[in-house]
Formats: C-alpha cells, structure tokens, sequence
C-alpha cells in the first residue's frame, strides 16, 4: 500500500540504493571489505524483520566507474558496460553475505548472464518479493549513459515500489558539502522539483524525475548509522525526505 505522498510511515514495498563505496572501507585499496559486507547484511536482515519486501540496487563504483575509464581512453560506452559487470560482482558479494545470514535472496541482472545470475523479469521479480526474497538488482539499467541512481528509480517504478531510500555516508542532503562546509544545513524535506532545480547531487536529474512521475517518496540517509533504515520506515524523521 502506498503511503501517504510526502509522509513517513508504513511500506510494503521498498528498493533501496546502495553504492558501491559502501563495500569499501574508506582508504583502503581494497575494493571488497567482507567485514563491511556482513555489517551491510545484517542491516538489510533488521529491516526484512519489519515484514518489508525489499529490493536492492548496486552500484559498481568500488571497482570501475565509466567515467574515470573514459578519462584513460576506454570510450564511455565501453567503460559504462565494464561498470555495470562491476555492479554484478558486488551483488553477488552481497547475496553470498545475506545467506549467510539465513536470508533467502536472488540476483537479477539487466543484461544476462544465466550462470550466475536470473535476467531481469519484472513479473519474477515481483513474484520472488511476495515469496519474501530478497531481490538483488544488477547492471544497472542494461544500458550506457545511465547511472545507478538511474537505474534504482527505473526498478522502484517497475516493481511498485512505495519508498526508495538511499544510503549514503551522511544524514540527509545537505545545501552544500558538510565534510566540506561545517555549516552546511541539512534538509528535512525538500520537494522533487526543489531537489533538481538546486542540483543537489545526491541522486541525478532523471532519478529525481523518474520518481516525481511515479510518486514514489526518496529518504536519504546514513546507512552506516546503525538502525537508521528501521527508524525511517518505523515514520522517525531520520535523513531527509524527497517528496512532492
């Protein structure tokens, strides 16, 4: 059941954004930190125990980003292709992490690869949703030129989603950059229309969009924080709410 536009409460559905930073520890050259990973499934574990049925989309840039790749010579549709097989390689790490912990999940990937992964189906995917699996959402939209933040608002929209949330390692978004700026104000609320006109960059212009079309509400927060996920679909005022 859809919530309430621009209110905080009960979801039944919801997809959340991962980046592929958030399976590194900051500073290290490794791109794969297993103990980040397990700390990553046992927040998604507290928050299937809500009663949610949860999807997930992954980002890659842990490994490869196109446009770094473009930068080196690999033209960008080269580079944006390598980067969504990289956003493959960390949806398997994380559903290796949720079975672990006894979680039931699925990968599904936009371009296919049967030997690890099923090929995106939105009829499946929503049918392993009400079976109470975990979705795992992989290389991105299937196509160049978009990012993952893209291909999150693409897949909440396909499933029904009531909520994305986007986890990141700050509390919300911010006016300006507060690892940067020390007084930079966070937003509670801010509208879609807000969000884009004033280019906060938490999210592109065409996920904002995308979810402005398809009323489904963006909290961003600090995934990091521990129970925060819990608290924003308990209805606590945690990170900030996009709405319209």
């Amino acid at each position: 059941m859809k919530g309430e536009t621009g209110q905080r409460g009960k979801f039944k559905r919801i997809l959340i954004k991962l980046s592929g930073e958030a399976f590194q520890q900051p500073g290290d050259g490794e791109p794969l930190d297993t103990g980040i990973i397990r700390a990553i499934a046992g927040q998604l574990r507290d928050v299937q125990q809500l009663g949610v049925q949860m999807a997930i989309v992954v980002g890659g840039g842990n490994i490869y980003r196109g446009q770094e790749g473009a930068q080196c010579g690999i033209d960008r549709t080269t580079g944006d292709y390598m980067g969504m097989l990289a956003t493959v390689i960390n949806a398997l790490a994380l559903q290796s992490a949720l079975e672990q912990a006894q979680l039931h999940t699925r990968v599904m990937t936009s371009i296919a690869m049967p030997a690890v992964a099923e090929p995106f189906i939105r009829r499946r995917a929503i049918r392993h949703l009400e079976k109470g699996r975990i979705v795992i959402f992989g290389a991105g939209t299937g196509n160049p030129f978009f990012t993952t933040d893209s291909a999150a608002a693409l897949r909440a929209s396909e499933i029904g989603a009531d909520l994305l949330i986007k986890g990141t390692k700050v509390d919300g978004i911010y006016n300006a950059d507060p690892l940067k700026v020390p007084t930079a104000r966070r937003y509670k609320r801010i509208s879609y229309s807000d969000a884009i006109r004033r280019q906060l960059r938490v999210m592109d212009t065409a996920a904002f969009s995308l979810c402005q079309e398809n009323n489904i509400p963006i909290i961003v927060l600090n995934f990091f924080k521990k129970g925060e996920m819990v608290r924003a679909l308990q209805g606590e005022p945690v990170g900030t709410l996009v709405h319209v």
